[in-house]
């Protein structure tokens, strides 16, 4: 009986290895993610620019599909599209012409529209196009991991530098500039902080669901916290949950893992709604 143990152990064991091995890189690169969607999603939700976000993650599939053309790297390209459409909407939001949300539907549609198109048009390239929609964490790798820390240390960094500015255009932009806030350049500076973290965002819950990620564990936050410095630490704990969560119902239940983290961060904010508003 000992004999016939011992493989099975062996085999368990070899098998608890190398699911380890196979998840701690998307779970490395989902807690970078969630660790600075926090204090973002704060903003996101104190500014109502739910919209705003869904618009680059939309413009961000077209960056994609610039980089398939262009042979250069996919996560430069997003990058790049995403910063250059952060800027020219904040130029864009001054016009008299159409209204902001308006203008942002515009934009949102038709930049999602033109990645589906070109990203379908390449020649001799296989590409998952349900995985850019909906994100494909599982098949992050260490290097994905490793630039997505990067990004995330550089995005807290500069958050921890203008956060007083930040909470002041948040408040009122005429209370911050009569206090001496450029309001301008720091309003630009969210913007662009916001396309940066969407485009390495993209590989863990996709075009369609990153703002999710962004305003559900927020909202959550709110309900539980007093200060804006609590609100984003512990929206930051509840992505963090919600990506945990995602990844285990997607590793056992062979289940989307985008929809999946979005589920769960879903299911977080049900059970904050059974405690009374902070």
């Amino acid at each position: 009986m000992i004999c016939m143990a011992t493989p099975n152990r062996a085999t368990n064991t070899t098998g608890i290895a190398t699911m380890i091995e196979l998840l701690l890189p998307p779970l490395f690169a989902g807690l970078a993610v969630a660790l600075v969607s926090g204090p973002m999603g704060a903003f996101v939700v104190w500014r109502r620019m739910a919209f705003f976000g869904d618009t680059l993650a939309h413009g961000a599939l077209l960056g994609a599909a610039l980089g398939l053309a262009l042979d250069i790297s996919l996560y430069l390209a997003v990058v790049a599209v995403c910063l250059g459409l952060a800027a020219a909407l904040t130029a864009l939001q001054h016009q008299q012409q159409l209204a902001s949300d308006t203008l942002l539907g515009i934009v949102a549609h038709t930049t999602l529209a033109l990645g589906v198109i070109a990203i379908s048009l390449q020649q001799g390239i296989q590409v998952d196009l349900f995985a850019y929609l909906f994100g494909d964490l599982l098949a992050v790798g260490w290097q994905d991991a490793l630039a997505l820390w990067a990004g995330a240390i550089l995005i807290l960094l500069l958050m921890l530098w203008q956060w007083r500015a930040l909470l002041s255009i948040t408040v009122s932009e005429e209370l911050a500039q009569v206090e001496g806030v450029a309001v301008q350049r720091t309003r630009l500076l969210l913007m662009l902080l916001l396309a940066l973290l969407i485009a390495g965002a993209i590989r863990t819950v996709g075009v369609l669901l990153i703002t999710s990620l962004l305003v559900i564990p927020a909202a959550s936050a709110r309900r539980l916290t007093h200060t804006p410095a609590q609100m984003a630490a512990v929206a930051s704990v509840l992505g963090t949950l919600a990506v945990l969560a995602g990844l285990a119902v997607s590793w056992f239940a062979n289940t989307p893992v985008g929809p999946s983290i979005v589920v769960a961060a879903s299911s977080l904010f049900v059970l904050t709604l059974l405690r009374r508003p902070a």
